[in-house]
This record gives C-alpha cells, sequence and structure tokens, in this order.
C-alpha cells in the first residue's frame, strides 16, 4: 500500500525527520489559506498522487504570493497528471499540499527498501539527489552508497555516520544526519514499510537537513496491526479493478492484454499468462481466486474479469490441491447463468475431484471449450479469440466452442 507524500511526511516527522511546513488543501481558498497560515514570501503547491514524476509533469509549482497560490491550486485539482509512472492514463488530482518553499544548497538522495536476495534492509544513498534512482545508478553509479542492516541489532549510529561521511555532509550536519537517517530507519522497522524514500534530502542555506519529497510504501499483510496505517489508503489513487478484487478477497492486477485469467495460486498465474503470451495472445490481467476456490468465489472472480471491457476470451486454469475441481465447475456454472458472457471461454481442470468437476460442465451444455494441459489451453483461448474476433470484427462477439472438447 502506497500513500501520499504529506501522509508519509506526517508519519516521519513523528521519528525525528525534519521537514517543512505545510498543509493540506482541497481547494483553491484552503491553499491559499495555508500560505497565510504558514507565513514567508515563497510556497510550493503539490499535487499528491501516488507517483513520482510529478514536477515534470507539472503537479509542482512554486508561488511568490497568495494569488498565485490560489491560481495554481485552480489549475491542478482535478487535473489529470501523466508521468512515467502513471502509464497513458495518468491519475486524478482530488488533493494538494502547501509548503514553505526551502533555500536549496544540495541535494541527496535516501532510501530504505527490503532487500529479498540478502533478506536485509538495504539503505540507499547517493550524494546526487533530486533525480530517481534508476537514473543515478545509470548515470552516476559510483555516486550510490549502500549498507546493509543486520536485523538481529538493527542500524547503528556508526553505520548512520558513514553514510553521512559517505556523502561529503559537512561536519556540523552529521549529527542531524544520523538522526534523520535512524528515524527513516526506526519508521521503516515499526510501521512495518516495504519503502521509504526521500529525495531529495536537502541542506539548507541555513545549514539544516530539511526532507523536501517523501515516498514510503507498507506490506499489506501486515495492515492488520497497524490501522493507523491503513486508514491512510486512498483508493482513488489504485486500479478499481484491483480495489474491488481485493476488497473481496481475491488477488488481481489489471494489464494491457485482451485474454482474462482465473487461476488458483500465484506461480501458476504467472505461468498461465507467459503461455498465453507464448500462444500469440495478450493476457489482461493476474486474478489468483487462492486455496478456498468456492463457487461464489470463482463466480466473483467471473464478475470481475467480465467488468474490464478490453477482454475478449477468458481462461480457467485450475490445479485442484486444496481445491476442488466439482467446486471450481460449479462456480463456473453459476456465474455462466447469472453472467451474459459474451467471449469464448476456454477451462481447463487439473487434480482433485476432476471427473466431477468434467460431469458438471458437460451436463450444464454451456459452451465451454475444454482442454487438458495448460499448453492446449493457452493455444485454444488464443484461437477461439482469433476466431470470434475474426467473426465479429474487432469487438466482443459471442461465445465459440463446446462443452465436449477433449475433457477438462
Amino acid at each position: 500500500m502506497e500513500i501520499h507524500e504529506y501522509q508519509a511526511k506526517e508519519l516521519l516527522a513523528d521519528f525525528g525527520v525534519p521537514v517543512p511546513r505545510g498543509g493540506l488543501a482541497y481547494s483553491p481558498e484552503q491553499a491559499a489559506y495555508r500560505a497565510t497560515e504558514i507565513g514567508g514570501n515563497q510556497w510550493v503547491v503539490k499535487a499528491q498522487i501516488h507517483s513520482g514524476g510529478r514536477g515534470k509533469a507539472g503537479g509542482i509549482k512554486v508561488c511568490s504570493n497568495e494569488h498565485e497560490v490560489w491560481d495554481a491550486a485552480e489549475e491542478l485539482l482535478g487535473k489529470r497528471l501523466v508521468t512515467h509512472q502513471t502509464g497513458a492514463r495518468g491519475k486524478v488530482v482530488y488533493r494538494l499540499f502547501v509548503e514553505a518553499a526551502a533555500a536549496i544548497q544540495r541535494e541527496i538522495y535516501l532510501g530504505f527498501v527490503l532487500d529479498r536476495k540478502s533478506e536485509r534492509v538495504m539503505v540507499v544513498a547517493s550524494a546526487e539527489g533530486g533525480m530517481e534512482i534508476e537514473e543515478i545508478a545509470q548515470e552516476r553509479p559510483e555516486s550510490i552508497l549502500r549498507v546493509s542492516v543486520e536485523p538481529a541489532v538493527g542500524m547503528q549510529a556508526f553505520q548512520a555516520r558513514e553514510l553521512a561521511f559517505g556523502l561529503g555532509l559537512e561536519p556540523e550536519l552529521t549529527a542531524q544526519a544520523v538522526s534523520t537517517i535512524l528515524g527513516c530507519y526506526r519508521a521503516f522497522r515499526e510501521l512495518d514499510a516495504t519503502m521509504v524514500e526521500i529525495n531529495p534530502l536537502v541542506v539548507t542555506d541555513e545549514g539544516g537537513l530539511l526532507a523536501l519529497d517523501a515516498k514510503m510504501s507498507f506490506d499489506d499483510n501486515a495492515l492488520f496491526r497497524r490501522p493507523n496505517i491503513s486508514e491512510l489508503r486512498d483508493k482513488s489513487q489504485e486500479d478499481p479493478r484491483e480495489t474491488q478484487a481485493e476488497d473481496r478477497g481475491l488477488s488481481y492486477v489489471g494489464l494491457d492484454g485482451n485474454i482474462g485469467c482465473i487461476v488458483n495460486g500465484a506461480g501458476l498465474a504467472m505461468a498461465t499468462m507467459d503461455m498465453i503470451k507464448h500462444a500469440g495472445g495478450e493476457p489482461a490481467n493476474f486474478l489468483d481466486i487462492g486455496g478456498g476456490a468456492t463457487p461464489e468465489r470463482v463466480a466473483k472472480a467471473f464478475r470481475l474479469v467480465l467488468s474490464d471491457d478490453k477482454v475478449e476470451a477468458i481462461l480457467v486454469n485450475i490445479f485442484a490441491g486444496i481445491n476442488r475441481c466439482d467446486w471450481v465447475a460449479e462456480g463456473i456454472v453459476q456465474a455462466l447463468e447469472k453472467e451474459q458472457v459474451d467471449v469464448p471461454l476456454v477451462v481447463r481442470l487439473s487434480g482433485t475431484n476432476i471427473e466431477e468437476g468434467r460431469q458438471i460442465l458437460t451436463r450444464s451444455g454451456l459452451p465451454i471449450i475444454r482442454a487438458n494441459t495448460l499448453a492446449e489451453a493457452a493455444e485454444r483461448v488464443v484461437e477461439a479469440w482469433k476466431q470470434d474476433r475474426s467473426a465479429n470484427g474487432s469487438g466482443n462477439g459471442s461465445a465459440s466452442g463446446s462443452a465436449s472438447g477433449s475433457g477438462a
């Protein structure tokens, strides 16, 4: 789960990380009032969306008076920002963060991530701040500093001091840098974060440190014990299909293809998408219905996949271990009886109660194309999609195939 910049700054400030004064605004009037509250003679109005690259997309405005703040807020609110991270669809701006402008002397990159290879928290820093870490790694890899944190003892002050020295900070800033680095680490550890990023962490003309931008993401599986973090979720910034799936206990990731996938198990879902690609198709989603594939759960999965207008064929691939093929088959029949499925449907079942599952599909008399293996299923769904597309033009058509096939 990701959160907004202003939320990350509020959390990090509680751990001693220095941040500029700022306030949230939902209207131009509020934005101008926030500038008055903050004081000073220059402010920054920032669009709050879950994406980097906001400045390049026009989502950050520097203003010198309240009228400019008002105009910037009016321009940004309701605007759809398209960055290199949002894709072509972009994200709509519903809230703004107004904060005091800082006199910047130099910029630093500071990030904390979970390195799954070493099973450690990895601290990444660079004296070349203000850029995406990918750009820094490509253009100035020698500037990147890395420190691995031993989980048994946590991050130590000497490691933070080594980072401060490596970044070339002035001696008088060392103590503040150590406090900032350790504060970020404590926030990472104590809030079950998967990433903490400050970019840039700036040295101001006054000789202090400030976190001008901050990002945090969290482990979804730990949110049950972090209700204060869970409340920060902004569903307007998420793919509505993924949000709908999560609310129904399903794991869904939307893709750009046109063949919908209903699979149990993440590994099998990945293999299914690979086989669809190998057969010449493009998967429209990653949908894992999990271990408890009850008929109701399968029916929910169908409704979710069919809610995507781009889906022009569906492949159901179930390997029943904990699951049962007859449960899945009943769910498929229920879904087809309740929902109008106007696209080709291919079903491949294997495992527990496979014969019962086959019989349920056969007795239903529904237009289902069946397959024995994953490779066969991928080939059949791509071929059925091509035939349906050819018969009905570029749009969706009627379901093709029969319930006979070569066995589920």
